[in-house]
């Protein structure tokens, strides 16, 4: 059993990064099918990240339009006339308008 067991501690020396090589394995296996860290949930999460920042770029150029309309309606009158005019359907008491639907 000596000789055996000589062997054996040879054979797990020789090996010992085996050890290593399954603990590895173990953590790579708990990033990809573990339900909390999985590689599927992260680049989903990422894509979702994508879609609001996107979204969150959308609103802010659409808050600048908005913005930058509402200075021109408060500074100058040629903005308020023309948006009175084709929003409300206004005229100069002189003059005819043509609706084409």
């Amino acid at each position: 059993m000596g000789r055996q067991a000589k062997k054996v501690s040879f054979w797990v020396r020789r090996r010992s990064h085996l050890a290593l090589l399954l603990i590895g394995g173990a953590v790579v296996l708990l990033l990809f099918f573990n339900e909390d860290t999985s590689m599927k949930l992260n680049m989903q999460y990422q894509e979702e990240i994508r879609t609001l920042t996107r979204e969150i770029q959308e609103c802010r150029d659409s808050a600048a339009w908005y913005r930058s309309r509402r200075e021109a309606l408060e500074t100058g009158t040629e903005e308020l006339e023309h948006i009175a005019r084709e929003e409300y359907h206004m005229q100069k008491p002189t003059e005819d308008v043509f609706l084409i639907k």
